[in-house]
């Protein structure tokens, strides 16, 4: 049978979530979402991606500043929702909210939980050289992330695996969690198992400064830091090509052979020593400039044999 649903979500990784349920036959009865925001050069306010495919589907949108007032409860209320469906929506639903719909709030995680719990599962997961994890279909609570898991669906990391590839195969692979998740709720048997307490671990949000590539770290934990930041944030370092410091992001890497001192350009293939081994510049990108493999990167700087990069 279908649900009266509440989707809540903000980013891209959300959009096949919403487009699946709506194609499964269920009644989206609002989209929440984050009001549109400042992009581009001329600043003009635009919608999110969520926002955006809510308006192809002739949805209702709604976008509060805030879920805490009476007034967004009384808002939430009259929807009379089965269910709220929370995929990345950016904001902290409060009991309130919680408490409403007759079926729960379900939350799309990308992760294994209780592992990576918090805002960057996908990143943190590649940074510490996991070499799996998947999504997990939770009914929320008020604590982070903390609810009883009914549904998860694991994926394998591979070794050269960047979190933007890792990200839409999530996204996909989680729209059809959910749906399957929608399906055993709307017949009454979708059950839900407590997450154990050994193992919990924080997806603390991506700091600027946390880009910058530790040369000092063993090249397996390099290339995991390059391939976890990739395509965005994007890790980085800071060379000087003449005309003072400049930051280069680093969009792919491979581990590469040879040793010297720590930060050194080896070879003119990109090859630069960390404290153990090696890595191999592949993509890297300038200021205010496209992507370029290291090669075409190489003949728009002035750099001396074995410079140091920080």
């Amino acid at each position: 049978m279908s649900l009266r649903v509440v989707f809540m979500g903000t980013p891209d990784f959300a959009v096949p979530t919403l487009a699946e349920i709506v194609g499964q036959g269920h009644e989206v009865v609002a989209v929440y979402t984050r009001e549109p925001a400042a992009a581009g050069r001329g600043m003009e306010l635009k919608p999110s991606p969520v926002h955006k495919m809510a308006d192809r589907f002739g949805l209702p949108v709604f976008t509060p500043k805030t879920l805490r007032s009476e007034e967004a409860a009384e808002a939430f209320r009259s929807l009379d929702a089965d269910v709220a469906v929370v995929v990345a929506y950016g904001m902290i639903l409060p009991k309130t909210i919680l408490e409403v719909p007759e079926l729960g709030c379900l939350n799309l995680h990308a992760s294994l939980l209780p592992r990576w719990r918090g805002a960057a599962p996908i990143q943190r997961a590649i940074m510490a050289g996991d070499k799996e994890t998947g999504v997990a279909v939770m009914k929320m609570e008020e604590g982070l992330d903390t609810g009883p898991v009914a549904m998860v669906e694991k994926v394998a990391i591979a070794p050269d695996m960047n979190a933007g590839e890792l990200h839409d195969r999530l996204m996909v692979l989680g729209a059809d969690l959910m749906v399957r998740a929608l399906a055993a709720l709307s017949r009454g048997g979708l059950s839900f198992t407590p997450q154990p307490e050994e193992g919990v671990t924080y997806a603390h949000k991506i700091k600027n400064e946390e880009a910058r590539i530790d040369w000092s770290r063993p090249a397996q934990a390099v290339h995991d830091h390059i391939r976890g930041l990739s395509p965005f944030p994007g890790a980085f370092f800071t060379a000087d090509f003449g005309k003072g410091e400049e930051r280069v992001k680093v969009l792919k890497a491979a581990l590469g052979k040879g040793s010297g001192d720590v930060g050194t350009l080896l070879d003119s293939e990109g090859t630069v020593s960390c404290s153990d081994g090696a890595v191999r510049l592949i993509q890297v990108q300038r200021a205010g400039k496209g992507p370029v493999a290291f090669d075409e990167f190489l003949r728009g700087v002035r750099i001396s044999p074995s410079a140091r990069f920080l």
